[in-house]
């Protein structure tokens, strides 16, 4: 499964990742969607695992270390894919550790095993395993998790990363509840780099799907070309062709510190070598704008509607005749004022042809108006 070559796109979470939070912020989270349609997000994850762990091994990382949480491969598996690529498995034992929530999730084989004597077979790998099998119990997972990261990287202001194969998994074994407040959890812990997981979002509800794409900072989805129109079944077995099982679109999600979001589209391809992605030409418009938030108005103008707009008047577009403009904001001038006999208060005034503004205070206590009129701007 190694990648043959990098996106510019690819390659940008995974320096996101790289690089890990910054001092009192939460730390960064990817989460990576697929579908029966294009099921291909363990191959983005086993991508990026690698990558960081090229960059761990290399000492280019925040991060010291990685804990695994295997609920849908076994770690064995993990053992031949990081073997595959050239990773030294036998030195790994110092910066990579796996937690095995997928051999016994439950404890049932170990009631078995324990009857009939039979070893464990965590013990047989070369990895850095720990069993778990209370998978249920999402607080005591937490804690797990940190105590291993704790293990390999020491109990100072080292980092370490998170990196969950299923979180679909997680969702079956545990309520979305428990399961957001363990991500919560994890990117606000002062010594979690990052963390990346995986999740079938045809297999969960839509507010799951969306309760866990609102906590990541970026959300990578595999999608296939040929995108059911209304989830009918002609359409679905369309979209399940084999141009589908080979290739498809990676769309990827940025949201950045200061709330602004980031969409980029690019091409992914699955050879026997592993996958390799390629940045496209012309992105489809339908697929960026499913990633945008929904909005019920019209963002764009016509030419029509621009032409309507800059002939509008607005009232504080002085319309001069070519002489000097004065502003009448409703207040005597210092010079009528000095002409004048009797002062405003009187309640006196002269006939005249032009409109006054006589104001009574409603008692003594009552501060005079400022000099200042927020209306001085307007061609009344």
């Amino acid at each position: 499964l190694v990648c043959n070559s990098c996106s510019q796109m690819a390659d940008s979470i995974c320096r996101t990742l790289r690089d890990g939070a910054l001092e009192g912020e939460l730390a960064p989270t990817l989460t990576i969607k697929d579908s029966l349609a294009s099921p291909f997000a363990f191959h983005v994850f086993s991508h990026i695992l690698l990558q960081l762990s090229s960059h761990v091994t290399a000492q280019k990382s925040q991060s010291q270390g990685i804990v695994i949480v295997a609920l849908s491969r076994s770690p064995s598996s993990y053992a031949a894919l990081l073997k595959m690529n050239g990773v030294d498995v036998a030195s790994s034992n110092t910066w990579i550790h796996i937690l095995d929530c997928y051999t016994d999730p439950l404890a049932w084989k170990d009631k078995a095993r324990k009857s009939v004597n039979v070893t464990d077979p965590s013990h047989q790998i070369s990895l850095a395993t720990s069993s778990y099998k209370t998978v249920k119990d999402v607080d005591k997972l937490f804690s797990v998790i940190t105590e291993l990261g704790r293990g390999l990287v020491g109990d100072n202001k080292a980092r370490f990363c998170v990196a969950i194969d299923s979180l679909s998994e997680l969702l079956r074994h545990a309520s979305l509840q428990s399961v957001a407040g363990l991500l919560s959890n994890l990117r606000s812990h002062d010594q979690i780099s990052s963390i990346f997981g995986l999740l079938h979002s045809d297999l969960h509800e839509e507010r799951a799907a969306a309760v866990l794409e609102y906590m990541s900072s970026m959300v990578a989805s595999v999608d296939p070309y040929h995108h059911t129109a209304d989830g009918q079944r002609g359409c679905l077995e369309n979209s399940l062709s084999e141009q589908n099982f080979t290739k498809g679109k990676f769309n990827v999600r940025f949201k950045r510190r200061n709330g602004r979001v980031r969409v980029t589209c690019e091409e992914f391809k699955v050879e026997p070598g592993g996958i390799s992605f390629a940045s496209v030409s012309s992105v489809d418009g339908t697929a960026i704008a499913g990633l945008l938030p929904k909005v019920h108005f019209n963002l764009q103008l016509s030419e029509k509607e621009r032409i309507d707009r800059s002939n509008v008047v607005l009232p504080f577009e002085h319309q001069g005749n070519g002489g000097p403009i004065e502003i009448y904001d409703g207040r005597r001038s210092l010079e009528e004022s000095n002409s004048e006999a009797n002062p405003i208060s009187s309640g006196k005034k002269e006939d005249s042809t032009m409109g006054e503004i006589i104001y009574f205070r409603d008692s003594d206590d009552e501060m005079p108006d400022s000099d200042e009129d927020p209306d001085d701007d307007l061609d009344i």
